[in-house]
C-alpha cells in the first residue's frame, strides 16, 4: 500500500488542487462548447429547411404566416405554389417593394407564394371588382388602381382571356393586397416550382 501513499487522501476525497482544477475544467469546457452549441443551433434549422423542403412565409396574401413544406407532386388548380416570377416582372416587383431580396430565384429576388388558380384552357375574366375563373368569382379579387404606398398600380386589361399552353394565372385570394397575375398577367408554368402545404400557420 505504501506505494500508493503519495496520491493524497484517496480514500477521503480528492484534495484541494484537485478540487479546484474541476471546476476551472468545467469551465473551459462550457467555453469550447459554446462554438459548438451556437453553430449547431444555427446550422440545425437551416439543414432542416433545406432537407425538409421548409419555408417561412410572412405576408398574408395568398395564406396565412406561417412554416410551409415544399411537396414534391405535380401542382394542381388551387393548390398553394412556390413559383420565381419572370425577371422582368420580379425586377419591377422588387423596384416597387412588393418583393424582397432573396434565394432561389434569378436576380436573386425572393419567390412567391401564390394559388395557382389557372391552368392551361382555363377561362379567366378580369374585371375592376373581381377575377373568375371558370365563370367562378374569386374571393377578395377586385383590382386596386394604388398600393399601400399610394402609387399607381399597372393591371391587364379587363376582359376575358383563354390560359394558353405553358402559361398560368397566380392569385393572392385572401385580401385584395396581392400582387398577382391581375396585375403582370400569365406566367410560364415552369415559374412554379413546387407545392406548398401548411405545417404551422398564426
Amino acid at each position: 500500500m505504501r506505494a500508493f501513499e503519495h496520491i493524497p487522501q484517496i480514500r477521503r476525497g480528492f484534495s484541494s488542487p484537485y478540487r479546484i482544477a474541476l471546476p476551472r475544467t468545467r469551465t473551459i469546457a462550457r467555453r469550447a462548447l459554446f462554438p459548438v452549441v451556437l453553430c449547431a443551433g444555427i446550422a440545425i434549422p437551416v439543414l432542416g429547411f433545406q432537407i425538409l423542403g421548409l419555408r417561412i412565409g410572412l405576408t398574408d396574401s395568398a395564406c396565412p404566416p406561417g412554416i410551409y413544406r415544399m411537396v414534391n407532386r405535380a401542382p394542381s388548380r388551387g393548390d398553394l405554389v412556390l413559383a420565381c416570377l419572370p425577371d422582368a416582372i420580379a425586377r419591377f416587383g422588387r423596384a416597387r417593394g412588393y418583393l424582397l431580396r432573396g434565394r432561389g430565384c434569378g436576380d436573386g429576388i425572393e419567390p412567391v407564394g401564390k394559388r395557382l388558380s389557372a391552368l392551361p384552357g382555363d377561362s379567366v375574366e378580369v374585371m375592376r371588382d373581381y377575377i373568375a375563373v371558370n365563370g367562378q368569382r374569386l374571393q377578395h379579387s377586385a383590382t386596386l388602381s394604388r398600393d399601400s404606398r399610394g402609387g399607381s398600380v399597372r393591371h391587364v386589361a379587363w376582359g376575358r382571356y383563354t390560359v394558353q399552353p405553358g402559361e398560368v394565372w397566380l392569385f393572392g385570394t385572401k385580401d385584395a393586397r396581392s400582387w398577382d397575375s391581375r396585375y403582370f398577367g400569365p406566367v410560364p408554368a415552369s415559374s412554379v416550382r413546387a407545392a406548398l402545404e401548411p405545417v404551422l400557420t398564426w
